[in-house]
């Protein structure tokens, strides 16, 4: 506000006040809520038979129903398959229980803090992320529009795995399952074994060739698959029910796409804990390799997975919050979100370590198996010497250490000639070293360590159940971190935008869908979110902390909260956060530049992946996601800075206006009784909490009074509360 304002100089001069920020309030017209833009649509009273979520009755703005729902919401949009595919993975490959150590610290140190900045402003200003970084920083409202383009593009390729999820759900209802076994192929009057699946193995074969029919090159679509272009209209239709009310339905969803994949993993523990094999899994997983642990890849690798593991810069997180009332205790929903996320990644990876194990056994006693015959051979066709076979070494009861003794007494003796007699080591430790994530782990090695359970469709069933609802989880929280902003902005019934986005988002993900289509899946996964949600993270960050002010923030808490946060969080959202987010930066950035571009290929012939390097056009596409992404950055910066574009600091709830009324009026109300009013006329006491006014801090009251105007009935009014400035 100009230092010349009439209300500026008023709090300057030695005049008394005599006009109030509640008289200039007075001459605003009604609001009609039906016609306002931060109205629901509709407007009204829930009707009969809905459930409970009633409107704040500040603003109109639906609330949840109860604190588990909400907390359930934001525990399914952060619990997603990535805790299932992803952690377990990055455990094993960097040091085993070391990596905790790293994870954890990280945790601390980035995830809780960032998690709970986003939780704060959702909560406090009551809008989506558009809304609540154009008043934060109105420069850098880009913020908002990128965080959503990048739930737009995650979204698309998201729901093509709850689409395959779908597809193996429903084919694990028969016995034996279809990847079970390879198919036999007629020739003649011979049947053989299908070549390309007797070169790998059924499971893989039933993926590649039977699920994707997947082509050997991303330049070669090879059209629709329809099967799969059936598995993501009902993945959408899913979706599309469960968001259409916004949390009046997704609410209800959440009860249970929240809790039941706990039940399921709870079940496969228990079960795989009986299995031969699943107790070397769990302490292979848990050995400590920690000369690892100190690489810097390590850290990197935490870092990524913590920052993706809850959902920060989604706009998910703020989207959830703002439904909140104002003096919800988001402090503790941070805290426990974080470490429900951190203990379900650790019973995840106890299952697939489990699972994995008896895999391992599994496998490991078929290469003995296979081996022994070829010494068998040898020794019949007297290749081999018996007195090289110990004498206790029984071949109808082979174990894994007589194989293991008999290899080494063969390895020492034909030194010169082993080579040529391709015996394998066979080694337990080897099997578990095949380090396997993403769809990997889900459609080809957990497949196929369940077709070796008793009754394997039942688990079957449900472990793909389990996928389904994790991603739905998942799917709610970003489809809500689209329309919540949408519907902020503009007037629009939430069940029409529902509906139109997700019919939108089906056709562009028909991309998905070609035989093809999985190499689009990568390539979305490794440029459309990284990097441009590492951004995104970092621009909040600097935003609340270095903008509107680290100080003011922790003092908006407190009128929130009704107590100080923890010191700690000031020097961590002021300096630790931003360190560490551009540090990750850097280190994504140089690992993009020394990574050369391309994607895991199937090649038919050699039924084996093989790296390709992208063509040149879909080089073209992987750098137009990111830039894409991060467009809207500079553009409203540019917009907002030469005044081509309001500041949008105008889309604030009624709550939050009321809110800065009421501190204005009080603190007009002190000044009054400073210079000089009479004490029989001084207010009541003061609040004990108000907004901290630090130096080169904007008061209340040229906030409120700076933007009030008059506008006709019926029409309702905006305020439009200047920039927040920095404290420093």
């Amino acid at each position: 506000m100009p230092k010349s304002s009439k209300v500026t100089q008023r709090e300057h001069s030695n005049e008394h006040v005599t006009e109030s920020v509640a008289d200039l309030l007075a001459l605003e017209a009604p609001m009609d809520y039906k016609s306002s833009q931060m109205s629901m649509a509709g407007g009204g009273p829930p009707p009969i038979g809905k459930p409970d979520i009633s409107p704040d009755l500040e603003d109109g703005r639906p609330a949840w129903n109860s604190k588990l729902q909400y907390i359930l919401a934001q525990v399914g949009f952060s619990v997603g398959l990535g805790n299932v595919w992803r952690f377990p993975y990055l455990c094993q490959k960097n040091g085993g229980g070391a990596y905790l150590v790293p994870y954890f610290i990280l945790l601390i140190l980035i995830g809780i803090p960032l998690f709970f900045l986003e939780l704060a402003v959702g909560q406090r200003i009551r809008r989506g992320s558009i809304g609540v970084w154009n008043y934060v920083c109105p420069r850098l409202g880009g913020i908002g529009v990128s965080s959503l383009m990048v739930c737009g593009f995650v979204g698309l390729y998201y729901n093509v795995i709850i689409g395959w999820s779908i597809f193996y759900f429903f084919q694990s209802f028969q016995y034996p399952l279809p990847w079970s076994a390879c198919p036999i192929r007629k020739n003649g009057t011979q049947s053989i074994v299908e070549p390309e699946c007797e070169k790998s193995s059924a499971t893989t074969y039933y993926w590649y060739r039977e699920t994707l029919d997947i082509t050997s090159t991303i330049a070669d679509s090879g059209g629709l698959n329809w099967r799969m272009t059936l598995s993501l209209l009902g993945a959408w239709i899913i979706v599309c029910l469960a968001v259409i009310r916004g949390i009046q339905s997704s609410g209800r969803v959440m009860y249970f796409s929240s809790l039941f994949p706990y039940l399921v993993l709870f079940c496969f523990l228990v079960r795989g804990m009986f299995l031969k094999g699943a107790v070397d899994g769990i302490a292979h997983m848990f050995t400590p390799k920690l000369e690892i642990m100190l690489e810097p890849q390590v850290w990197r690798e935490a870092a990524t997975q913590v920052f993706f593991a809850l959902g920060l810069g989604f706009g998910g997180v703020i989207a959830f919050s703002s439904y909140n009332k104002r003096d919800n205790n988001c402090h503790f929903d941070a805290v426990l979100v974080s470490f429900i996320n951190f203990m379900t990644s650790i019973l995840a990876t106890l299952v697939v370590f489990a699972v994995l194990g008896f895999k391992a056994n599994i496998m490991n006693e078929k290469c003995v198996v296979e081996n022994a015959e070829k010494i068998l051979g040898y020794l019949n066709s007297n290749v081999l010497s018996q007195d090289l076979i110990p004498p206790h070494v029984n071949f109808s009861h082979l174990s894994t250490s007589d194989y293991a003794e008999m290899y080494g007494v063969i390895k020492i003796v034909k030194e010169d000639s082993f080579a040529q007699l391709g015996l394998e080591p066979c080694l337990l430790e080897d099997e578990l070293n095949k380090a396997v994530q993403g769809t990997g782990l889900a459609f080809i090695a957990f497949t196929e360590a369940m077709t070796h359970f008793p009754g394997s469709p039942f688990w079957s069933v449900m472990f793909f159940f389990m996928l389904i609802n994790l991603g739905l989880g998942s799917m709610i929280g970003t489809m809500t971190g689209i329309t919540t902003p949408i519907l902020d902005t503009f007037k629009i019934r939430k069940e029409v935008l529902t509906v139109g986005c997700c019919i939108v988002a089906f056709f562009c993900g028909l991309l998905f869908v070609q035989r093809s289509g999985n190499y689009f899946v990568t390539m979305f996964d490794d440029y459309s979110a990284g990097l441009p949600l590492t951004i995104v993270v970092i621009l909040e960050n600097v935003s609340v902390a270095w903008i509107y002010g680290t100080k003011r923030f922790m003092q908006d808490l407190e009128d929130m909260l009704g107590f100080r946060p923890c010191i700690v969080y000031f020097y961590l959202w002021k300096y630790v956060s931003p360190v560490c987010l551009i540090v990750l930066i850097s280190a994504s950035v140089v690992e993009m530049a020394i990574s050369p571009p391309g994607y895991n290929a199937w090649v038919q012939d050699l039924a084996m992946e093989r790296f390709q390097s992208y063509p040149p056009w879909a080089l073209v596409m992987c750098f137009a996601l990111i830039i894409v992404a991060m467009l809207p950055l500079p553009l409203v910066f540019i917009a907002r800075h030469f005044n081509w574009l309001p500041d949008g600091s105008n889309k604030l709830s009624v709550s939050y206006r009321k809110s800065l009324a009421k501190e204005a009026s009080t603190l007009e109300d002190e000044t009054r009784f400073i210079l000089g009013k009479n004490p029989s006329e001084a207010p009541s006491p003061m609040p004990s909490h108000r907004a901290y006014l630090g130096p080169g801090s904007t008061s209340p009251v040229e906030l409120i009074t700076n933007s009030t105007s008059i506008s006709g009935y019926g029409s309702g009014y905006q305020t439009n509360p200047a920039p927040p400035k920095s404290e420093s």
